[in-house]
């Protein structure tokens, strides 16, 4: 049987686009028995039963339906989008005898880390045949562009620090050339259409092409690309579906939405009502009434899983003087003051108490205080859906980085306390939260 660093290492290394991941989401789902729903259908629901639903395929939703009526929900959620460069309309660039692309960054990447390194297209496009449009994942398996550095000899300030300008030193070069070549061209043979198939549009973002790797003295470590927010998100997935509890009156959902890196104001992201109309649907079908739902949302939990800062080694002055975060020390819980984290003392007490049952170690994060932080889901999720949340991740080191390093037995301890989360009957009301 795999271990569960070595199923997201698999996962992390077929995680070419946001659509891939939902692909992989979907198909984890649909092994453990649940049942694709789809949004413009009516749902059809039974106690017990297993469902999932998507948007815009970059966007998941995976519940499952106690047995007895439903008392609270029991949520956790992740994103799926990281840093990267998205193909433009008509993106071809000649100069000279080399052909470029033309992106556009999305996300708060460090854009250095794109430099001099194997990367290719993934996403997906829209084909027209007769008068139907088909959505189609392509991943152009091959070690395709680079984006190259200037030579020092010609930048001789590069190592002084650099302000890197993304139309200009971020063009990927893509090849040599030729007179016939056509970019739609190109695509519509490396996603094998037919002569009566037509490209007529495409979501392309850039991927880099080295394979997630363990490393360290003991292989302690992962080095991947897109550890955040995948790692968490994979592994909560992961102990979603290994999860079986539906004796009670909980229902459990996972969540993993699309955008957060841009700030989810999307209809697929956690500001849209994606969670919310779900959530409002289920209850409906089994048949909850105005004032059972606000019962209901009373008595419910959110876990905000995105990924944490851990101490930087080589820059201890960048954290919080008190409350370190190490790798392989366990799942972090995340506060602030200015609440870009929902995580108070009545929620993260929750957490510890979880983590108690699970004999999960956690650790404690918070910003240094005069150097602003991140923000993640939990609040624009919370804007939707109300619920008492709690922000929680794995810890990890050069976030936001093409490439990331984070600790292997924080894959277990994670996997480990959102199994208890899922596996347990817990309650929770104004006065005390407990495990049943």
């Amino acid at each position: 049987m795999k271990t569960i660093a070595e199923k997201i290492i698999a996962l992390l290394n077929t995680s070419y686009s946001v659509y891939h991941v939902v692909s992989n989401l979907e198909s984890l789902a649909s092994e453990h028995g649940y049942k694709r729903l789809s949004e413009d259908k009516r749902f059809i629901l039974e106690n017990g039963g297993k469902y999932y639903v998507t948007r815009n395929g970059s966007s998941f939703i995976a519940f499952s339906i106690p047995k007895n009526k439903v008392e609270g929900i029991r949520i956790a959620a992740t994103h799926n989008d990281s840093p990267t460069f998205k193909v433009k309309p008509n993106p071809i660039l000649e100069y000279k005898n080399l052909l470029r692309l033309n992106v556009e960054p999305y996300g708060g990447m460090i854009m250095s880390t794109w430099l001099d390194r194997p990367l290719s297209i993934a996403g997906r496009i829209q084909v027209r045949k007769n008068q139907v449009i088909e959505e189609r994942l392509i991943n152009i398996d091959e070690d395709l562009l680079s984006i190259p550095n200037v030579a020092i000899h010609m930048n001789r300030t590069i190592n002084d620090g650099f302000k890197f300008n993304p139309a200009v030193d971020l063009l990927p070069v893509l090849g040599e050339k030729t007179e016939d070549f056509s970019f739609e061209k190109y695509l519509s043979e490396k996603a094998s259409l037919n002569e009566d198939e037509k490209l007529i549009g495409h979501d392309l973002y850039l991927y880099v092409r080295e394979k997630a790797v363990r490393t360290g003295l003991n292989r302690e470590f992962l080095s991947a690309s897109r550890e955040d927010d995948l790692t968490s998100a994979y592994t909560v997935a992961n102990a979603f579906f290994d999860s079986e509890k539906n004796d009670d009156s909980l229902l459990r959902v996972f969540v993993s939405f699309d955008n957060e890196e841009v700030g989810s104001l999307t209809r697929q992201g956690a500001n849209s009502d994606f969670l919310k109309d779900t959530l409002d649907r289920v209850l409906d079908v089994l048949k909850t009434d105005v004032e059972e739902k606000k019962m209901i949302m009373a008595s419910s939990f959110l876990i905000s899983a995105d990924n944490a800062h851990a101490n930087h080694p080589n820059h201890p002055e960048l954290s919080d003087p008190n409350n370190d975060v190490m790798l392989n020390k366990g799942i972090v819980i995340k506060y602030n003051a200015n609440q870009s984290y929902t995580s108070d003392s009545r929620s993260s007490s929750f957490v510890k108490l979880l983590a108690f049952k699970a004999q999960v170690p956690y650790q404690e994060f918070t910003n240094r205080s005069d150097l602003r932080g991140g923000s993640t889901l939990g609040n624009i999720s919370n804007s939707e859906v109300s619920l008492t949340s709690a922000d929680i991740g794995l810890p990890q080191l050069a976030m936001h980085s093409s490439f990331e390093l984070g600790g292997v037995k924080d894959l277990d301890y994670m996997y480990s306390f959102i199994k208890c989360y899922y596996d347990l009957t817990t309650s929770i009301d104004e006065k005390e939260m407990k495990i049943k």
